[in-house]
């Protein structure tokens, strides 16, 4: 057996220590604005390198200094622990 999935009240605990953070649909999202484009992609290595540590990689769209995460457990098809604590590594790189 795989991951499994948060329950609705496990995640609902879980996104009141991700203020950041907001579900959208079997995921949930964060953006940052950096202060460059350079600092941008910066921050995106960084966050790349943990992600590479812990196995478990986001969805990151780039738009100039906007970077939007976005993580979801497709192998449990929704949200697990997995995204969580990335959230709050990504959470420690950028703020």
């Amino acid at each position: 057996m795989g991951t499994p999935l948060l329950s609705g009240p496990e995640l609902t605990i879980a996104l009141a220590t991700l203020p950041a953070w907001s579900r959208a649909g079997d995921a949930i999202t964060r953006t940052v604005e950096a202060p460059s484009f350079l600092d941008g992609i910066a921050l995106v290595r960084k966050v790349a390198a943990a992600a590479e540590a812990a196995d478990h990689h986001p969805d990151i769209d780039i738009r100039w200094r906007t970077l939007r995460f976005t993580l979801s457990t497709h192998s449990a098809g929704g949200l697990t622990g997995l995204d969580t604590a990335l959230a709050h590594t990504i959470d420690g790189i950028v703020d």
